[in-house]
């Protein structure tokens, strides 16, 4: 599996963006803008990413919140007397890619220069939990970011039909780590 590494021509505008400041805590501190260039970098880069219409809707050292926004392509169209035909469901093909980004992209924050090296998909493990019938939106959380291997927890969450937000998928991957 060949890693993703960011191209030369990027990385001189992401050092530039980023600068890495440490606190006291030794927690790196992410510009406000972060979120926005990685955006931009999902949509120049990642033809598949970029056709879900991905957002990257926050970024912080070991946490990143990334969403699909619900799209009639994206759904399960199941047979007739199955489900009803005014609840359509988001394929679950979808939250799992999610949950693999997400999980990749929070990885990466905890890289001492998150512009170099790579990270690639080792092992990927979802649960589904119910249907999603809107926008998807997922949460990453850094468990572990050791020296060749990280893992990475996720939760998927959609709205419900009366309005309230549930999870629908959570998922753990663990990725090898090219620092």
């Amino acid at each position: 599996m060949t890693p993703c590494r960011l191209t030369d021509e990027y990385k001189p505008m992401l050092r530039a963006l980023f600068d890495m400041a440490d606190d006291s805590s030794g927690d790196s501190e992410f510009p406000a803008d972060a979120a926005q260039w990685v955006q931009e970098y999902i949509e120049d880069r990642h033809d598949f990413l970029a056709w879900l219409n991905t957002s990257v809707d926050d970024i912080e050292y070991g946490r990143v919140v990334m969403s699909v926004p619900f799209d009639e392509k994206l759904t399960n169209k199941p047979p007739s007397g199955d489900v009803e035909p005014s609840t359509p469901q988001m394929h679950g093909g979808v939250a799992a890619t999610l949950i693999d980004t997400a999980g990749g992209v929070a990885q990466r924050t905890t890289f001492d220069d998150p512009f170099s090296g790579g990270v690639a998909t080792v092992n990927l493990n979802v649960n589904y939990l119910r249907r999603a019938s809107g926008n998807l939106t997922a949460t990453a959380d850094v468990v572990r970011a050791g020296g060749s291997i990280g893992v990475s927890t996720i939760t998927v969450e959609s709205p419900t039909p009366d309005g309230d937000t549930e999870a629908v998928a959570t998922g753990q991957a663990a990725y090898r780590l090219f620092r």
